[in-house]
């Protein structure tokens, strides 16, 4: 879908351009972003491969495994339903601290890794063994169906958290504005923290609130 958008926006640019006279302007135009975009990318290489780098070697050494340890009473109130030492935790702390430092593109691994093993979670709970003890054992191919399509609290939990992706130093942000000149790149950092720490409590109540919610609908009841 984002690809149909940008395309037809880019011919339409290009047509509108053509049309008004300003076909020459246009080429410079398209000629001159393409350049900054090179420009761009190669900056931002630098920057991701620095901190990723930076990751990996504290994945590699144990860091990330101690971090997770000390950020274990955060991620059980966070994600209170995923086990104690199950796989998921890992990534998620390396998500989530990869966001504090505004490294967006150096998180997107950790992301990926931890939904695959938020789903593998999701799939082991489907699974016999895991049912509990409220859940009808007659359910319909249906049902597991749609619990199939349907994602858990926690991914839903960990998507929001990623949205609202509190930060703490906006790396990215910074080489965006050193890149293209700004005298004091570092301006945004203070209203980063505010915005991102609103955006971050707001998703963190609306989870609570939608946990809450889904607990008290499938509590059983007693009459």
């Amino acid at each position: 879908m984002l690809n149909t958008l940008w395309t037809v926006l880019l011919l339409a640019g290009i047509g509108w351009g053509t049309l008004t006279g300003n076909a020459r302007a246009t080429g410079e135009a398209l000629l001159e972003g393409a350049a900054s975009g090179v420009s761009l990318c190669m900056t931002m290489f630098g920057v991701l491969a620095l901190w990723s780098g930076i990751l990996e070697i504290a994945s590699t050494s144990g860091l990330m495994d101690a971090i997770s340890r000390r950020m274990r009473p955060l991620l059980h109130w966070l994600f209170p339903r995923i086990p104690d030492g199950h796989p998921a935790l890992a990534p998620i702390a390396t998500n989530l601290t990869a966001n504090l430092f505004g490294l967006g593109w150096a998180a997107t691994p950790a992301g990926l890794a931890a939904m695959e093993a938020l789903v593998q979670l999701e799939e082991e709970r489907r699974s016999p063994g895991f049912r509990s003890e409220n859940e009808e054992d007659n359910d319909t191919e249906d049902a597991d169906e749609t619990q199939i399509r349907t994602a858990s609290d926690e991914m839903c939990t960990f998507v929001i958290l990623n949205t609202s992706s509190l930060q703490l130093i906006p790396v990215t942000m910074i080489a965006y504005r050193s890149q293209y000149g700004s005298a004091n790149p570092t301006a945004i950092v203070l209203p980063v923290i505010l915005a991102t720490s609103i955006s971050t409590i707001a998703a963190l109540i609306f989870c609570k609130v939608k946990a809450f919610l889904t607990n008290r609908r499938e509590a059983p009841r007693i009459f």
